[in-house]
């Protein structure tokens, strides 16, 4: 966090231009957007709707639909309000569209919720990495369970038969 900006900005050679940190509704890390932009880093959000752990909750769901968004979409202004580039993953070309169709003000209400919502606690299979900073308690997976997380069964045996 503040400390891992400062060590790489006192050794880098090239000062760090951009922090890519998860930032979704619930977990926004606002210190660590604040010291950024007091260094002039740019912020990338990613996974804006939290490993679709957010998709889940009903709370969001209907404060999106008063603004006639999806919760995606809540989710990408929510982000961009906090002056971050969202990175939103999205293969399906009409989520790409809808995703960036984010023309609609947020209440200032309504963000003050928003930022105030229950910490997401587990971030389903994905929980194993590390977020922002906390402790990972668990042990890392093994290379084909990190690949179940992304890829198909089986689609990726040339990897593993090699790492066994």
């Amino acid at each position: 966090m503040r400390e891992d900006i400062d060590n790489l900005w006192e050794a880098a050679e090239v000062k760090p231009m951009v922090n890519q940190v998860l930032c979704p509704i619930c977990n926004t890390p606002s210190e660590r957007i604040h010291y950024c932009q007091e260094k002039g880093i740019v912020r990338e959000a990613y996974s804006p709707v939290a490993y679709g752990e957010i998709l889940k909750n009903k709370e969001i769901a209907e404060m999106a639909k008063k603004y006639d968004a999806s919760v995606a979409q809540l989710c990408n202004r929510y982000d961009i309000l906090l002056n971050t580039i969202v990175l939103p993953k999205a293969a399906n070309p009409d989520h790409r569209r809808s995703n960036a169709d984010v023309d609609f003000v947020i209440s200032d209400e309504d963000r003050e919720t928003l930022k105030k919502r229950k910490k997401i606690e587990s971030y389903g299979k994905i929980s194993v990495f590390p977020v922002y900073g906390e402790k990972i308690e668990a042990s890392l997976p093994s290379l084909e369970e990190m690949l179940l997380l992304n890829y198909p069964k089986n689609s990726y045996s040339f990897l593993t038969d090699n790492y066994r």
